[in-house]
């Protein structure tokens, strides 16, 4: 009998993963299919759509496929860092101060509405984001592994927010858009519910902490072609120069395209990287790590077409 790869093993998890996060998602199979590369990745994601598109019940639904350990944090103005952390109460039957621990230690974080909370809490986040860690009271406490974040944020209001600094942006691997459902979508959404006589979903788990770290290793066996790390150096290094960029992608965004591009080619079955898995990303990693020209603010889609520009004039290598 033939041996399955490592990459069929990615490939049939993600799979499997993507198809029972589907019970409750109606419709939106790249957008979930991005989201697992990113998990696989090793990255956090960043959701920026309207309210009532599903941001929430897709982290929730993740959480529930992988099998992790999952906590919800509402950010509101009032919303303190140790809200998030936890930290040190006194506990009067052992008369001593013991750690109690914030919500941040799970597997799988939901950051909501992460723009409502003040720049001073949203800070307790990065720490936890680039260094799997929280300092409490001078000691340093390691989160669990995996620990992803998912951040959500509405794009049309700004009273009372406070924008995420370019330095937090930078944390997260990809930002995504969920965006409405179709006609037919929404049908079959309203059926689902009609027929299951009730809000919640009862999802499976179809893999484990332990399996899901097997895969995360598997991903850094995918091969790269020096010609393929150039084209992804190219797309980072044309979005610094664009005549209408301020600020381009920094080399964490390098890093970003290579990762995610390792990921997309394990979850389709390939041990090698194809250009096609980096333009995949080109979008979802450099879309919020670029700042156009000041007379640009106004425009919507300023860094989707700045972003098209640099897809088509970016030399692409044959493999």
């Amino acid at each position: 009998m033939k041996e399955i790869t490592d990459e069929q093993k990615v490939t049939q998890h993600s799979v499997r993963v993507i198809e029972e996060v589907q019970r409750a998602i109606v419709g939106k199979s790249e957008v979930l299919k991005q989201i697992m590369a990113t998990f696989l990745a090793g990255g956090h994601v960043l959701l920026e759509d309207y309210p009532g598109t599903a941001k929430t019940l897709i982290a929730n639904s993740f959480a529930q496929a992988l099998g992790m350990s999952f906590r919800r944090i509402q950010f509101t103005p009032d919303l303190l860092p140790g809200d998030i952390t936890g930290g040190y109460i006194y506990d009067r039957s052992q008369n001593s101060f013991i750690l109690r621990e914030g919500p941040v230690f799970a597997n799988l974080i939901l950051a909501d509405e992460i723009n409502r909370a003040s720049p001073r809490t949203q800070s307790a986040l990065l720490e936890a984001m680039q260094e799997q860690q929280v300092t409490l009271e001078g000691e340093t406490r390691k989160l669990p592994e995996p620990f992803i974040v998912i951040a959500t944020q509405n794009p049309i209001e700004y009273e009372g927010t406070f924008p995420l600094p370019e330095a937090q942006l930078d944390r997260f691997l990809v930002k995504l858009s969920v965006g409405y459902p179709t006609v037919e979508q929404e049908q079959q959404m309203l059926r689902r519910r009609r027929e299951r006589k009730q809000d919640d979903f009862n999802l499976s788990s179809i893999t484990n902490v332990e399996e899901f770290q097997t895969m995360r290793r598997h991903i850094e066996e995918i091969h790269v072609e020096p010609d393929i790390e150039r084209y992804i150096i190219d797309l980072t290094h044309a979005s610094r120069k664009h005549p209408q960029v301020t600020v381009g992608a920094g080399p964490r965004a390098t890093l970003a395209l290579l990762k995610l591009s390792r990921a997309w080619a394990a979850m389709h079955e390939r041990n090698y990287v194809l250009p096609d898995d980096v333009k995949a990303f080109v979008k979802p990693v450099l879309t919020h790590r670029i700042i156009p020209e000041p007379d640009l603010w106004t425009m919507p889609d300023a860094n989707d077409r700045i972003l098209n520009e640099i897809l088509k004039t970016a030399k692409v290598p044959v493999i």
